[in-house]
């Protein structure tokens, strides 16, 4: 039986208002830890949309205030990376005074709870803030991506990570290849595993009701052959090539048309790529959406594309959460197999696998599926199948409750 902890969870991001697409792995991951009867603390920067008090259910938040200003608080939530590539000038210079809270609620809450575990979530910088914090406690980092990114891009970052992965008694990786990057910047192979995220299929699922809702809200009838994108507008989510996919099916497919839902740095660029490829009509841009609204639009689309690339600075996602969901919705996906995408999506099994930044394999995967009905059908239901046992987040939990009991052995190599 797992022994239950007193866990003071560390992270710079979690979705601040229920449907929040920000962080949006961290909800599961913190819920179901304590749904298995572990004592959850969140230590998180504050935010102005921030709407959920000090406690939701079993969690409790701990949020930490480092600036004077409304406007000056631009630490974590997504908002420190420009496109995903470089750090915003704002997040550099609010870093340190962040830091600075945040070790200072991380630590006082540590002594008061009497924690038993400090669980860190990206290396940079909410690793390095729990191995400050924790003392003699075990330390468990897990790393989602961009942490990786930029402890690889910049000296002093990398020996900052380098310096917690030596702390760590146990190391989580949401993909093979952040695991391997991070071997590199020093975490321990025997002390770290692949705990890839899990997806909820009760949210995520087939849903008749909502494609035929979405579609009369798109203005595309049930004949339509409706491709959908999501995810936010930076370079490494690769929309460039899944506009310039359907640029050239387009001309031959009448009925074609791209839902690609989401916003960030890169929209005007994606507006004026969609204008210059003639296909104003054909591409519906929504904005950022809500989680049952991806759910619905899922539910909706007749494939999904994931079009990830690993971006001109190095930074590639870990496992972009729209993968997992489009599994469990049942809709056939079409992805790369950038970071972590290969290691969960088989391909020609429950999905199909194209090469990166190559428009025209795009294409003839989205034709061969949108011609194949049976074949997409087949697909999406196989992708159904694994979601709701290998994807599911009750199987990541127990990876998360491994390396809890493994960080906790006295002989764990801590410094």
């Amino acid at each position: 039986m797992t022994t239950r902890q007193r866990v003071v969870m560390v992270a710079t991001s979690y979705p601040r208002f229920p449907g929040d697409t920000v962080g949006t792995f961290m909800e599961p991951i913190a819920r179901g830890l304590a749904s298995r009867g572990h004592e959850v603390h969140l230590v998180l920067p504050w935010h102005p949309r921030w709407q959920r008090g000090t406690r939701d259910g079993e969690l409790q938040f701990h949020l930490f205030r480092y600036a004077p200003l409304e406007s000056l608080n631009v630490f974590g939530y997504a908002a420190s990376l420009e496109a995903d590539e470089r750090l915003r000038a704002a997040a550099v210079a609010a870093t340190p005074l962040a830091v600075a809270a945040a070790w200072r609620a991380t630590s006082t809450l540590a002594r008061r709870i009497d924690a038993t575990i400090v669980h860190g979530h990206w290396v940079v910088p909410g690793g390095v803030i729990a191995a400050a914090t924790s003392g003699n406690r075990p330390l468990v980092i897990s790393l989602h991506g961009s942490d990786v990114f930029v402890a690889e891009r910049h000296a002093a970052v990398g020996r900052a990570a380098r310096w917690a992965f030596g702390r760590a008694g146990f190391v989580t990786a949401c993909s093979d290849d952040l695991r391997t990057r991070a071997l590199a910047l020093g975490a321990s192979a025997d002390r770290s595993a692949t705990v890839p995220y899990g997806v909820d299929s009760t949210r995520f699922q087939p849903d008749p009701a909502a494609r035929i809702r979405l579609r009369e809200r798109w203005g595309v009838g049930d004949a339509a052959e409706v491709v959908l994108g999501v995810g936010r507008f930076v370079r490494k989510k690769g929309f460039e090539y899944l506009i310039d996919a359907v640029a050239t099916l387009a001309t031959h497919r009448p009925d074609l048309r791209l839902v690609l839902a989401g916003g960030g740095d890169l929209r005007a660029e994606f507006e004026a790529r969609i204008a210059d490829r003639g296909l104003d009509d054909r591409v519906l841009l929504p904005g950022v959406l809500h989680q049952d609204e991806v759910a619905a639009s899922l539910a909706a689309a007749d494939v999904v594309v994931v079009p990830s690339v690993r971006d001109p600075s190095g930074n590639v996602d870990g496992l972009p959460n729209v993968v997992m969901e489009a599994l469990a919705s049942g809709t056939p996906l079409i992805a790369t197999s950038a970071g972590g995408i290969g290691s969960v999506v088989r391909d020609g099994q429950t999905g199909l696998l194209v090469p990166e930044a190559d428009p025209a394999a795009l294409s003839a995967a989205i034709a061969r599926l949108l011609d194949g009905r049976i074949e997409a059908l087949a697909l999406g239901a196989a992708a159904r199948r694994w979601a709701e046992h290998e994807g599911s987040w009750s199987h990541a939990l127990d990876g998360f409750e491994r390396a809890y009991e493994i960080a906790c052995r006295p002989a764990n190599g801590r410094a």
